[in-house]
């Protein structure tokens, strides 16, 4: 969430920022709480401060064997006018936490002002574009004809936007995520975190998911309802686990950055109409994908983006994808955000780019929520903690890519280089 003291005494400058974000603050509603909290603040302070006297006075009066009813009917007053005040005060804060929860995160200086991907800045392009002599297909068509993918078997399941795979893309996208793994745990410097795939409230309003997103996401339950817990949530992305991992912690500065990286399936229940933006793997209600995720101090934060993003792109590289980076402007960017960069690999049968990681700054948006600082050292100060996140790749996007990439006039798709010995068993096409 937003720093509640810029929301306090530097509101006009939030206001705006947030209006280049396509947010309208509703500066009147936050101010008449703020006053509200204010005088009831001091209300219960000064309750609580008489409290404490009256307590001590009648037990100084009680050591000396001397009557306090008098004393005792003032602080029980006192203990009722203040129990009143502290309940309607906690609805009020309750009121703006609510209220804050539902303003997003504001850009920072260096994103582009802007409402729609026209006014994103393509900062660089990588990789050849091939040339084809021959009627391209897209990834749907060519998984299909070599018996990789079964729509109708997962859509009898499950319904649509499922897919079976089978035989040599079934194994292709195993080793892919095994693949990226490998290089951001070996080559990076990351640490592999395995997560749960269920998570509570909680954690989704700790990463910013709740309440923006509650009618994307998919929840689940237990036939005890008595219990606590009966409500889970599967996890839209393992950025949600991986930001409550150290949720209510005070961090060693030393112990900065701390990297890592998870793979998980993920699980998305928005609703598109078909077409080019849902065809295929591009939008599945479940997918899979390897999260890199970096917690480290604000003065080092926008250097760390710039260092994951490159990782993500060393994934592309490596498999000889063709990509560009974009940075989205501020209306554009997810909801937790200060600073994202996307990456989009070239889809030949599209004719164009198509996302496949998102890496962002979420500056100290998430840590609020989830509570997580580190000690400064050179001020013996708690700060607050940045978090830097990122696909380190989308599993399913990376096949579509591969498919149509390196698909050949006969219809057989070339494995990319650097996974046939290693991970394909020196497979080099499937047929």
């Amino acid at each position: 969430m937003i720093d509640p003291y810029l929301l306090r005494y530097k509101i006009q400058f939030i206001e705006k920022k947030l209006y280049h974000r396509g947010f309208k603050l509703d500066t009147i509603k936050f101010n008449n709480l703020e006053k509200k909290r204010k005088i009831l603040q001091i209300t219960v302070e000064n309750l609580r401060t008489q409290y404490k006297k009256l307590s001590l006075l009648i037990g100084n009066l009680k050591k000396k064997n001397k009557n306090c009813d008098y004393e005792t009917v003032q602080v029980e007053k006192v203990k009722k006018q203040l129990t009143k005040k502290e309940e309607i005060l906690k609805k009020i804060q309750n009121d703006m936490k609510i209220f804050i929860s539902k303003i997003p995160n504001i850009a920072d200086d260096t994103v582009p002002i802007g409402s729609n991907s026209c006014n994103n800045q393509n900062i660089i392009y990588w990789g050849n574009i091939k040339k084809y002599d021959f009627h391209v297909q897209d990834h749907v068509t060519l998984g299909n004809n070599i018996n990789g993918f079964d729509w109708y078997a997962a859509s009898k399941i499950s319904g649509s936007r499922f897919v079976i795979m089978k035989n040599k893309i079934a194994r292709l996208h195993r080793v892919l995520s095994q693949f990226m793994l490998d290089v951001h745990t070996i080559n990076h410097g990351y640490s592999e975190i395995y997560l749960p795939y269920l998570v509570n409230h909680e954690s989704m309003y700790g990463a910013g998911q709740l309440p923006k997103f509650k009618k994307e996401i998919f929840y689940v339950s237990t036939l005890h309802k008595n219990k606590n817990n009966h409500k889970y949530i599967l996890i839209p992305t393992s950025e949600v686990p991986l930001t409550n991992l150290f949720k209510n912690q005070v961090l060693k500065e030393n112990d900065l950055p701390i990297m890592l990286t998870a793979y998980s399936p993920c699980f998305r229940a928005e609703n598109l109409s078909y077409g080019k933006d849902s065809r295929g793997l591009i939008r599945m209600h479940q997918f899979d994908k390897v999260e890199i995720f970096q917690i480290t101090t604000p003065e080092k934060s926008m250097k760390s983006l710039e260092i994951l993003t490159l990782h993500a792109e060393e994934i592309l590289k490596l498999l000889k994808l063709p990509y560009r980076k974009v940075l989205l402007c501020t209306q554009e960017m997810g909801f937790s955000s200060s600073k994202t960069y996307d990456l989009e690999v070239w889809f030949p049968s599209q004719n164009k780019y198509r996302e496949i990681s998102s890496c962002s700054n979420m500056s100290d948006f998430q840590s609020r929520r989830v509570k997580t600082k580190y000690f400064q050292m050179h001020s013996n100060k708690k700060n607050f903690v940045h978090t830097i996140n990122g696909s380190g790749l989308a599993v399913g996007r990376t096949l579509a890519a591969i498919l149509e990439n390196y698909q050949n006039h006969d219809g057989s798709i070339e494995i990319p280089e650097i996974l046939r010995d290693k991970y394909m068993n020196g497979l080099k096409y499937i047929n």
